[in-house]
C-alpha cells in the first residue's frame, strides 16, 4: 500500500532535455512551484494523491495524533503510585504534569516551524524516537524523581508537534474544499484519546499493580508508530515533492520504497546485459535528476528556522480572534475533565472504576463530533460558495484571497455557540442540584461534540489562512490552548470553592461562549478585511527589505548620503 502510494504521488514527467533542462526542473521545486502538465492548457491539479490515498494518509495520522493527549491522561491514574515509589509529595507530583504542559507548548515551536521546511517525515521520525526513547527511559526508572521530571519533559517534547504537523499534512494533499473530511476523524482521536487515558491507566495499574507497565505500554505504542510511518507515511510537504508529483528524497522516502528499490537494483544487476541502451540512459537521467534536487533540498538546510514564527501569528488581528475560538473550548473542556474525579465521588459516590467510565460519554461525544463536523465543514464551504456564485476548483484549489473562507468555516457557529453557553452553564447547575447522573453525563457528551467542533472548524481556517506555514500556524493555536488550559485548570479548584460549581461553570459560559459569540461576529464581518489588509503590509514589508538588500550592494546607495534617501522612503 505504501509503495503504491509513493509511486503514484512520486511520478515525475518525461524529461526531453539535457541534465542542464533538468537543473532547471529541479530548481522550480525551491519557489513551491509544480511541474507543468503535459498539456500546458490543462490546470494542475492541487494535489496528484488519490481519495484512497487520502483515507489511507487519514489512518497513518489519526494513529499518530494519540500519542500526546493519550501519553498526558493516562499518567493520572498513576498520581499517587509514583507519589509513594519516588517517596515525594502529591504536589511534587503534579509538577510533573505542569512541565508536561509546559512542553506540549514548546515543542511545536521547533518542530512544527521545520516541519513546514524541511519535511513532514523526518520531524515525525525525529519526534517518535524521541518520544519512545523518553517512554523507555520511564519504564526503567524507578527511583530518581530529577529522571522522572527530565523525562516527562522529554517525553512531552516528542509527543506534542503531530497536531500541528498534522494539520500540515491536511494542508498539503487537501484543497480547502475538502479538508474537513481529513481533519474531523484524525481531531476525534485526539479528543478520545483525553477521554480513554484515565481508563486505560487505570486497567492497565490495576491489572499489573504498578506503573512501570504503563510507561512499557507507550513504549510499545511508541514503536509502533514509528515503525508504521517510516514504513508507510509519505513525504507530502509542499516544498518538498510539490502537489505530490516530484519524488522525495533521503529522510523523505519511506522504508518500504527503499527496500524495493534496492530489491528491484538486485534484480537489474542480474540481468544487467539484456538491458537496452535506451533504459541505461533513462537511468542517467533519473540520476542527474535527483542529484540536482538533492543539491537544492541540502542547500536549504543550512537556513536557520525561526522557533518564534508562530508567536507572530497571535497578535494579527484576524488570528487573535481564531485563537480564541478554538483553544478556549479546550480549555472548557480541559475543566470539566478534571472535575470530573471529585465531582462524581463526592456528588454521586462513584468509586475509582465508575469515575473511570464517567468519562466514557465525553469520548462518545468526541468521536461523533469530530466526524459529523467534518462533513459539515465540507458542505459549509460549498453552501458560501453557492451563496457568492463561485465554482469551486476541486483540481488546482481555490485562491483564498478572494474568497471568504471566514464565512465558510464560521458559518452556523451562531447556533452552536448559543447551545453551548445553556449546556456548559447547565452542566455545574445540574451537578449542584443533585440531579440524577444521567443528567451530567449527557450534558457532558453534548459539550464534548460542540468543543471539538468549535477546535477543528478554527483550527482549520487558521491553517486556511496561513498556507505558506500551515503547520506553524496550527502551532500558534497549540500555545494559546496550553496557555488558557494551564490558567483554566489552577483556578478551578480555588473559584469552585469560593463560588460553587454552578457559578463557575456560568462564569465559563459566558467568558467562552459569550467571548465566542463575540469573536465569530468579528471574524463573519471583518475577517476578510484584515486578512487582506495583513497580506498587503507583507508583501509591501517583503519588497522593502528586497530594496535594501539591493541598495546595500550598490556603493552610491550604501554611502550616508544614500542611506539617508532610503530612510526617508
Amino acid at each position: 500500500m505504501s509503495e503504491a502510494i509513493e509511486s503514484s504521488a512520486a511520478t515525475v514527467s518525461p524529461n526531453k532535455g539535457s541534465s542542464n533542462d533538468l537543473q532547471k526542473e529541479s530548481a522550480s521545486t525551491a519557489s513551491l512551484v509544480s511541474p507543468r502538465p503535459l498539456n500546458p492548457e490543462a490546470p494542475v491539479p492541487y494535489t496528484t494523491f488519490t481519495k484512497r490515498q487520502k483515507r489511507f494518509l487519514t489512518i497513518i495520522l489519526t494513529v499518530t495524533m494519540l500519542a500526546s493527549p493519550l501519553t498526558a491522561t493516562i499518567y493520572l491514574p498513576l498520581l499517587p503510585l509514583l507519589s509513594t515509589q519516588f517517596k515525594v509529595s502529591i504536589q511534587a507530583i503534579n509538577l510533573t504534569i505542569t512541565l508536561y504542559i509546559i512542553f506540549q507548548a514548546i515543542s511545536p515551536l521547533f518542530f512544527a516551524t521545520a516541519s513546514d521546511h524541511f519535511g513532514r517525515r523526518p520531524i515525525y521520525l525525529a519526534t517518535y524516537t524521541l518520544y519512545t526513547a523518553a517512554s523507555l527511559g520511564l519504564a526503567l526508572n524507578q527511583h530518581s524523581y530529577a529522571g522522572l521530571l527530565l523525562l516527562r519533559a522529554l517525553q512531552s517534547l516528542g509527543a506534542s508537534a503531530v497536531l500541528a504537523v498534522a494539520f500540515g499534512v491536511a494542508a498539503d494533499v487537501c484543497p480547502p474544499a475538502e479538508r474537513g473530511t481529513m481533519l474531523g476523524p484524525t481531531q476525534g482521536a485526539a479528543n478520545l484519546a483525553v477521554c480513554l487515558g484515565p481508563v486505560i491507566g487505570g486497567l492497565v495499574a490495576l491489572g499489573s499493580k504498578g506503573f512501570v507497565w504503563v510507561f512499557w505500554a507507550l513504549v510499545i505504542f511508541g514503536g509502533t508508530v514509528l515503525g508504521l510511518v517510516g514504513m508507510a507515511l509519505p513525504e507530502t510537504a509542499r516544498n518538498v515533492v510539490g502537489n505530490g508529483s516530484l519524488k522525495a528524497t533521503g529522510w523523505g522516502r519511506t522504508w518500504w520504497s527503499i527496500i524495493t528499490i534496492k530489491l528491484r537494483k538486485s534484480s537489474v544487476e542480474q540481468n544487467h546485459s539484456n538491458t537496452s541502451k535506451q533504459d541505461q540512459r533513462r537511468a542517467h537521467d533519473v540520476d542527474v535528476e535527483k542529484g540536482a534536487r538533492t543539491h537544492i533540498q541540502r542547500s536549504e538546510k543550512f537556513k536557520m528556522v525561526n522557533p518564534l514564527a508562530c508567536i507572530k501569528i497571535i497578535f494579527w488581528k484576524d488570528t487573535a480572534l481564531v485563537l480564541w475560538q478554538a483553544p478556549s473550548p479546550y480549555a472548557v473542556w480541559y475543566c470539566v475533565q478534571t472535575s470530573i474525579p471529585k465531582m462524581y465521588k463526592d456528588t454521586y459516590g462513584f468509586n475509582e472504576l465508575e469515575i473511570g467510565l464517567a468519562y466514557l460519554t465525553g469520548g462518545a461525544g468526541v468521536v461523533l463530533g469530530g466526524y459529523v463536523n467534518g462533513k459539515m465543514m465540507d458542505r459549509n464551504y460549498r453552501a458560501t460558495a453557492r451563496k457568492i456564485g463561485h465554482t469551486i476548483d476541486t483540481v488546482s484549489g481555490d485562491d483564498l484571497d478572494r474568497f471568504p473562507i471566514e464565512k465558510a468555516r464560521a458559518r452556523g457557529s451562531w447556533y452552536l455557540l448559543a447551545i453551548y453557553i445553556c449546556v456548559l452553564a447547565g452542566y455545574g447547575w445540574s451537578v449542584v442540584a443533585q440531579a440524577h447522573e444521567s443528567v451530567p453525563l449527557i450534558l457532558q457528551f453534548v459539550l464534548a461534540g460542540l468543543c471539538t467542533c468549535f477546535q477543528q472548524t478554527f483550527n482549520a481556517l487558521l491553517v486556511d489562512i496561513f498556507p505558506a506555514s500551515p503547520s506553524t500556524a496550527a502551532a500558534s493555536s497549540n500555545i494559546t490552548r496550553c496557555a488558557l488550559s494551564a490558567v483554566a485548570v489552577a483556578i478551578l479548584q480555588p473559584l469552585v470553592s469560593i463560588m460553587g460549581r454552578g457559578w463557575f461553570f456560568t462564569l465559563l459560559a459566558i467568558t467562552s461562549g459569550g467571548g465566542g459569540l463575540a469573536a465569530n461576529w468579528a471574524i463573519t464581518t471583518h475577517g476578510m478585511h484584515w486578512r487582506q489588509q495583513r497580506i498587503l503590509g507583507e508583501k509591501k514589508l517583503l519588497e522593502r527589505l528586497r530594496t535594501l538588500e539591493k541598495s546595500s550592494d550598490d556603493p552610491v546607495l550604501s554611502s550616508p548620503a544614500g542611506e539617508k534617501v532610503i530612510s526617508k522612503s
